[in-house]
């Protein structure tokens, strides 16, 4: 489990194929200061599980379902990505709970410019939109982030904005994202769950008569 506080940002080395995935090798040296064998690091808001490491870096498999749901499937050699160790138990909930389980990717489709800071419009899967709400919190490429507008209800190509401080525009890889870059979305696990559990609420309840049993 993750915070979306991006620790570090790290760098693919290296993309290998392996099987029906592949293994990629990061640089990150921070990450790795305290990691063993098993521990998991968010890379650019995907859970990996580390395999190999040294004081470098770290190496990682990447099943074929990761690589159809993120954009891990375009890394190549070079590409910086956003790194962050699992939160431990003692510590402190500077952002919001993250799973590094992607629910999809989006589009950046506008990026405002400010003063000192910066508006990227994303746009985000139509079975996705419901999740994400007005003041919010979303995860953007791993990065903990709060909604500042959402698309109407019956807008066919939804969207959302999301307002970046200049912390945020140094230390990640949104710093540098323009309109047509693909990012990784992961929604709110609240608002996940409560998707789910409605999807079995029925309709209507039946109401026992006063006679009924008790």
């Amino acid at each position: 489990m993750f915070t979306g506080i991006v620790e570090e940002l790290g760098e693919v080395i290296a993309v290998t194929e392996s099987g029906d995935g592949v293994r990629l090798s990061v640089r990150a040296p921070q990450a790795v200061s305290d990691a063993g064998h098993g521990d998991s690091i968010s890379v650019s808001g995907v859970c990996l599980t580390v395999v190999e490491q040294d004081a470098a870096g770290f190496t990682a498999d990447v099943m074929a379902q990761t690589l159809a749901m993120s954009t891990l499937g375009t890394f190549a050699a070079g590409t910086p990505v956003n790194i962050e160790r699992a939160m431990t138990a003692h510590g402190r909930l500077g952002g919001h709970i993250v799973q590094g389980h992607i629910d999809g990717t989006g589009s950046v489709v506008e990026v405002r410019p400010g003063a000192q800071w910066r508006v990227l419009r994303i746009s985000v899967p139509p079975h996705l939109a419901p999740l994400v709400v007005d003041k919010g919190s979303i995860a953007v490429d791993g990065v903990s982030l709060t909604v500042s507008a959402v698309s109407d209800a019956d807008d066919a190509a939804p969207w959302f904005e999301v307002s970046l401080i200049p912390e945020t525009l140094e230390a990640t890889t949104l710093g540098a994202r323009a309109v047509g870059d693909r990012v990784n979305l992961e929604t709110d696990i609240l608002a996940r769950h409560v998707q789910r559990l409605l999807a079995f609420t029925p309709t209507a309840v039946a109401v026992p008569s006063e006679g009924g049993s008790r």
